[in-house]
């Protein structure tokens, strides 16, 4: 097959992964983004230990996404966790499974593995030019915006890469959506995933305890009961246990235009024997010596007791033990989707076909966090950009044999 011109318009680690697939088929690859450097976005993940993929068992790793399971499984398939490990290798990554089954890279950073995957690219033939901003179309050319004026280009293929509506500041705007949607093209809303949550504290609660974590607890929703951790902030709840059910909450705000998380303050006690316990207290002592004494609850822990539970259920044992047991933290909304690790929304999967083509747009392929798929934090986010990315360089490298 004779070189083609590849254009890839998003430079993370979809558009990279598609960049190196092609590439090594003898393409000629362009890789454009309109920051000052690329992969902003998986850098900033790194930051705090870059969690690339997850040990579970493949079935069930696989089965993390929600509604758009089946439709990525391909892709999964494709390029498997254990895939990913051996691929970060080679780049001179070696990665460790932590204690909650992530997958980390030894050196717990980012920029060691883009440095050495930018420099296989870059040995490959594949240019990168930044500060190129997608803006359209025009006369089946690409259009870019560009220090220098506007650029148009002319194409075999092109891979869209461009992000969902988290973090617009490291890239990924969603200015695309217009683009895209004046081609006729059924995007879904964009919403927050993996976020944390707005909750109407009290002046008093929100004062003492904003950016107190509350530690081995278990919280339940619709997406079921999980142990962890999270946090109090100024305007509500944060943190990874959050963030596990962060869909389901706030699906059922946007249905129900109401949501509770619901907390388990000592998952290790049954609520009888809390009952009793409580019981046995001094009804004169303090609730917070109550709290401390029969059930071993403090600090923040006694706060939110105190802070969402009505004065006749404090006085009850049984009340209390139940809600100690059972703690609903009603929900305000979502907080903005700019904070949001990720978002769920973007082109409906109807939109494509099984090689990531646009079915309007022919030889235009998406991948990664465009398209309509959300999955929680713990390497899934990352697995399915990489995968989808290879999926559609390898559909692009079929459309082009046709």
């Amino acid at each position: 097959m004779a070189e083609k011109h590849i254009a890839i318009i998003g430079g993370g680690p979809a558009g990279l992964m598609a960049a190196e697939v092609l590439s090594s088929s003898g393409h000629r690859v362009t890789v454009y983004d309109s920051m000052p450097s690329v992969a902003r976005k998986f850098l900033l993940a790194g930051k705090s230990g870059l969690n690339i993929t997850h040990s579970e068992d493949f079935a069930l790793f696989a089965d993390r996404f929600g509604a758009a399971s089946q439709r990525l499984r391909p892709a999964l398939d494709g390029f498997k966790p254990s895939d990913i490990r051996d691929w970060a290798e080679e780049l001179g990554t070696e990665t460790f499974i932590g204690s909650s089954g992530r997958v980390f890279p030894r050196v717990m950073k980012a920029s060691p593995l883009l440095r050495a995957w930018l420099a296989r690219l870059e040995a490959r033939g594949v240019s990168i030019l930044t500060r190129h901003r997608w803006s359209g179309f025009a006369d089946e050319r690409l259009v870019f915006e560009t220090p220098q004026g506007q650029s148009f280009v002319e194409y075999d293929a092109v891979l869209l890469a461009l992000g969902g509506a988290s973090y617009p500041r490291l890239g990924s705007d969603a200015a695309w959506v217009d683009w895209l949607g004046n081609r006729k093209i059924d995007i879904a809303p964009f919403q927050p995933a993996n976020c944390g949550f707005e909750v109407a504290w009290s002046a008093p609660f929100r004062d003492r305890f904003a950016g107190a974590p509350l530690k081995a607890v278990t919280a339940t929703s619709e997406a079921g009961t999980f142990p962890g951790e999270f946090v109090i902030s100024k305007t509500g709840i944060e943190g990874s246990l959050v963030y596990a059910h962060a869909a389901a909450l706030r699906d059922r705000l946007v249905n129900e235009n109401s949501a509770a998380l619901i907390i388990d303050l000592a998952p290790g006690r049954a609520t009888e024997r809390l009952a009793r316990d409580l019981a046995r207290q001094d009804p004169k002592a303090s609730l917070s010596n109550r709290l401390r004494k029969a059930a071993g609850i403090e600090g923040v822990k006694a706060g939110l007791v105190r802070e969402l539970a009505g004065p006749p259920a404090l006085s009850q044992p049984e009340d209390l033990a139940r809600l100690i047991k059972a703690l609903p933290i009603p929900l305000l909304r979502p907080r903005p989707i700019v904070e949001a690790i990720s978002s769920a929304g973007g082109i409906r999967w109807s939109e494509l076909d099984d090689n990531y083509m646009v079915r309007k747009l022919p030889g235009i392929f998406v991948a990664g966090e465009m398209i309509d798929w959300e999955a929680p934090t713990g390497g899934y986010l990352l697995t399915a950009c990489f995968a989808t990315g290879r999926a559609a360089a390898e559909g692009m490298e079929a459309w082009l044999k046709r």
